[in-house]
C-alpha cells in the first residue's frame, strides 16, 4: 500500500500577503509625498495671487478716487496753534500712500508750499477699497489785520506719484510767516486714520 506524504507548504502565499501590504503601504507613501509636493508647489501659487494683489495695490492712490474729509481745529488768536487734518477714504481699488502729500496754500494769488513735518516719519501705507489714512496741517495763526502773516484763501492738496488736486476753502485766519514769506507751518506724513 503506497503511502501518500503530505505536501509541505512552500511558504508562497504568506510572503505574497506581505508584498502585497510593503507594496500598498509604499504606494500610500508616494501618495502622500506627492500631496505633501502639490501641497508646497500651491504655496507658491497662494503666493502669486497674493502677489498679485501686492502688485495691484502697489499702484500709487489718485485724488479722483479718494474721498477727502476736512476737520479743522482753527486757532483762536494771533500766535496761537491751530491744526486742519485731513482724512483719506480711498474709493477705488487697492493702492499706496507713502510720504507726504503736497500742500500749498492759495493766498492772494500767490501758490505758497507748506513744508513738512521734519519729525514727522515717513511711511507706506497700503488702502485697501474703504480704507482710510489721514495727515494733519499744524499751522500757527498770524494778525488779523492781514499784515502779519498770509491771508490763505484756500489749500491746495497732492498725493505722491499723482499730479491731479484737491482744493478746500481755507477760512481758519492768517497764516504766520517765518521771513521771505514762508508759512510757520507744516505738514505730516501720512498715518493710518486714528493712529
Amino acid at each position: 500500500m503506497r503511502t501518500t506524504r503530505p505536501v509541505e507548504s512552500t511558504g508562497h502565499a504568506k510572503p505574497t500577503r506581505s508584498t502585497t501590504a510593503a507594496v500598498a503601504v509604499l504606494t500610500a507613501a508616494l501618495l502622500l509625498t506627492a500631496c505633501d509636493d502639490g501641497g508646497s508647489g500651491g504655496d507658491p501659487g497662494g503666493s502669486d495671487s497674493g502677489s498679485g494683489t501686492d502688485d495691484r495695490a502697489g499702484a500709487a492712490c489718485r485724488i479722483a478716487e479718494v474721498g477727502v474729509g476736512i476737520e479743522p481745529s482753527p486757532a483762536p488768536a494771533a500766535g496761537d496753534t491751530g491744526t486742519v487734518a485731513v482724512t483719506l477714504t480711498n474709493r477705488g481699488p487697492a493702492c499706496v500712500l507713502h510720504g507726504f502729500p503736497t500742500v500749498r496754500l492759495d493766498a492772494g494769488g500767490s501758490s505758497v508750499p507748506v513744508p513738512r513735518d521734519e519729525a514727522a516719519t515717513p511711511q507706506r501705507l497700503t488702502l485697501d477699497e474703504q480704507g482710510t489714512a489721514s495727515f494733519t496741517v499744524s499751522y500757527v495763526r498770524g494778525g488779523t489785520d492781514g499784515t502779519d502773516g498770509l491771508t490763505v484763501r484756500a489749500a491746495e492738496l497732492a498725493l505722491p506719484d499723482d499730479a491731479s488736486t484737491h482744493r478746500f476753502p481755507w477760512s481758519y485766519g492768517t497764516v504766520a510767516t517765518r521771513g521771505e514769506g514762508r508759512p510757520d507751518a507744516t505738514v505730516g506724513a501720512f498715518q493710518r486714520a486714528g493712529d
